[in-house]
């Protein structure tokens, strides 16, 4: 495999970060490895904020500081910009709050959505939107219309509104110049309807240009034949699929719906055939880039240069406009920013929104981490790495 990329570059990875804010990272990455740590945190906050003890101050200057990028778009301009200006690096905008299941909340979430629009339209360092199908509608009546169960006149009206979102934020991307929505993954059981939707409005809306991506969740098994359907469905309606391939953040969950309701697991068996899958799903989707435009959503340092080492096979430019590469933001900062260094189209994931409201999302992301303890020990090494040198040539500057 070529060497052209370098992900342990932390000169490149960290040139926007301050020493300061280094340790910080640091000693937070060192606190998500303690799963039981984590464990507790989703109890602790709720009786924090319930007794309205005065943490939002600490919670703000910490874990929130690390992995999102400010309470409202005004809070996350600063950060966005200088992702740009100091890496070339892109954002997404992501409205990460998360619980809310009432009307309301979902009118709520569609009225920032068209926000994010109007404030992203003109900022070349914003390519995409992002929104999940659960921040407009309720779980249960995805999984109802996915199952096929017979909706009360309320949940049939709840439907009909479900899709008066979905195709408002769509048509709204669609009649700027150049950004992009995604649809971000959900559980297994909601799929049916969510894609059904996807679908219709990739048709309704790919005609001209990719304007509505869908996510893959290749942790489970039957999304690599889902890619060929979308190939088809592309072909026979002539439009571009967008397509996001991910992993997938909810193993755990789906397993043990599986068991309690006494059906075969969807999840792949293992890591190895999740990996699998994963880059089998890549391959194909390279292999027809006149139906597909790619994005491909990891922290996997290993799928990332497969990927770029495929590309240079193929002859296809580093910049092409039909591929792009995503990570979260606070995180992989030494693929974020070694990749976009060499001319990649790389995102990184700004959540945003309430301090209380995304802490949801936040304990979600650091149980996700803290099963994965991989993730948070490469951290704290390219932390510590980066430390050093910056020691290392401080002291050279004074001799």
């Amino acid at each position: 495999m070529s060497d052209m990329l370098n992900f342990d570059n932390t000169q490149t990875a960290f040139i926007n970060k301050t020493d300061n804010e280094l340790k910080k990272a640091k000693f937070l990455f060192g606190m998500l490895g303690y799963a039981q740590l984590t464990r507790f945190a989703k109890p602790m906050l709720n009786f924090a904020f319930k007794y309205r003890l005065p943490i939002q101050t600490v919670l703000k200057k910490t874990i929130f500081s690390q992995f999102c990028g400010g309470e409202n778009l005004m809070e996350c301009k600063e950060q966005i910009d200088e992702l740009y200006l100091n890496g070339e690096v892109m954002s997404i905008l992501d409205y990460s709050v998360e619980g809310f299941e009432n009307e309301p909340s979902f009118d709520n979430t569609l009225d920032v959505l068209l926000k994010i629009c109007e404030f992203s339209e003109f900022q070349k360092q914003i390519p995409f939107l992002v929104f999940k199908p659960t921040g407009i509608g309720r779980l249960e009546v995805f999984r109802k219309v996915s199952e096929n169960v017979t909706l009360s006149n309320s949940e049939a009206e709840e439907w009909d509104r479900i899709k008066e979102r979905f195709e408002t934020i769509c048509r709204t991307v669609s009649e700027t110049e150049s950004l992009k929505i995604m649809v971000d993954a959900e559980e297994s059981w909601s799929h049916a309807a969510v894609d059904k939707l996807t679908e219709e409005m990739m048709v309704k809306y790919n005609k001209r240009r990719t304007v509505v991506f869908t996510t893959i969740q290749l942790y489970l098994c039957n999304k690599y034949d889902y890619l060929k359907k979308l190939k088809d469905l592309g072909e026979k309606s002539q439009i571009k699929i967008g397509v996001k391939l991910v992993r997938g953040a909810y193993m755990e969950k789906e397993r043990d719906r599986a068991f309690t309701n006494g059906y075969e697991s969807p999840v792949c068996k293992d890591k190895a055939t999740t990996d699998q899958n994963f880059e089998n799903g890549s391959n194909y989707v390279l292999e027809n880039l006149d139906v597909f435009d790619f994005f491909l959503g990891t922290h996997n340092e290993l799928s990332c240069k497969l990927l770029a080492q495929k590309m240079m096979d193929s002859n296809i430019d580093n910049n092409d406009s039909r591929i792009w590469f995503g990570q979260l933001f606070g995180m992989s900062d030494n693929i974020s920013f070694n990749m976009a260094q060499s001319g990649y189209n790389v995102v990184k994931y700004v959540p945003f929104g309430p301090i209380k409201d995304v802490m949801p999302y936040l304990i979600r992301r650091a149980e996700e981490n803290s099963s994965v303890g991989s993730q948070s020990s490469r951290e704290i090494q390219l932390l510590k790495k980066e430390l050093q040198r910056r020691n290392k040539t401080k002291k050279a500057e004074l001799v």
